[in-house]
């Protein structure tokens, strides 16, 4: 996938397309169903996809995942173009009209637009499916509006599955994503306290992401499109009595010695082992370590099969 960072960065026109138009925070089952529609749709008539997203949130609300986070699923769902309009002040002023005609239709020439058919755009959001539908007349191109997705009698919204996260409700928070619970973000140099424990960790920075509740989890860990497996701690380390550190991300590796200090990591969180508590010497800390270990090879020899 192609992405393209703000309108200016448009240097020429586009064949016709199919264009897909949305923030997709946290690229939830919803969004997923939506894009795979549209590029299934685009592969058919042998058009190009283009998706069409904003950052930061025009909300103004924090994000589920990272810009980063959110175009590798962007891209892993098979789109061939993602523009990625800067939501500032200036574009807010962007009347939903000028925002279809200067962008859309002057540069992506769409055969097809696909939209949720409760998404907002455009100048005090009066930008709608209908709108669209009434400028499909004037412009040549079709709407394809979208129904939200529900889970039985839940309604799937970013906000929703954010509280699930957060309070460590990952069964119930990937049955509306539709993927596992992940993390994207970039190994830094920690304390290496792990490494004297006998257990070297990953000292992960989130990209601005929502974290599970602090705790130990199994997790599977990807780095360069290889899969691997592992334990996770999120939390304050308590049984190092620092009452400067912060929240940490520290992921163990299982047989895995590589130097990967500066590379990013998505952290997929499969199950919860425990919750952090303060161990009363570092033995005792080492010998829970070596359990969760044991834990967490039985809970993916599970998974696994």
């Amino acid at each position: 996938m192609k992405t393209i960072f703000g309108p200016p960065k448009l240097r020429k026109a586009f064949e016709k397309t199919v264009v897909l138009i949305g923030v997709f925070d946290g690229l939830h089952r919803g969004h997923r169903y939506l894009i795979q529609k549209a590029v299934s749709l685009s592969r058919a008539l042998n058009k190009k996809s283009v998706c069409v997203t904003f950052h930061p949130h025009p909300k103004k609300q924090p994000c589920l995942i990272s810009l980063t986070h959110r175009l590798r699923l962007i891209e892993a769902l098979g789109v061939d173009y993602c523009l990625v309009i800067k939501f500032n002040r200036k574009f807010s002023q962007v009347t939903a009209e000028d925002f279809v005609k200067d962008i859309l239709v002057n540069f992506f020439h769409p055969e097809f637009i696909f939209i949720g058919e409760n998404f907002r755009f455009g100048y005090q959001a009066r930008g709608t499916a209908e709108l669209l539908k009434g400028l499909s007349k004037t412009f040549g191109f079709k709407v394809r509006a979208v129904k939200e997705l529900s889970a039985g009698d839940k309604k799937i919204s970013s906000r929703g599955i954010r509280h699930l996260i957060q309070g460590g409700e990952l069964k119930e928070a990937r049955r509306l994503l539709g993927r596992r619970v992940s993390v994207l973000g970039t190994v830094i140099s920690g304390a290496k306290r792990g490494r004297g424990l006998g257990y070297p960790t990953a000292n992960i920075n989130p990209h601005h992401e929502v974290l599970p509740a602090n705790g130990v989890y199994v997790v599977k860990i990807f780095y360069r499109a290889k899969e691997y497996q592992g334990i996770c701690n999120i939390g304050k380390r308590p049984t190092f009595n620092n009452p400067e550190d912060n929240q940490t991300i520290e992921a163990h590796l299982f047989n895995f010695k590589k130097n990967i200090y500066g590379q990013d990591l998505e952290i997929q969180f499969l199950k919860k082992i425990r919750d952090e508590k303060k161990f009363p010497d570092y033995s005792s800390l080492v010998e829970q370590i070596k359990k969760d270990h044991h834990q967490a090879l039985r809970i993916l020899k599970i998974t696994n099969n």
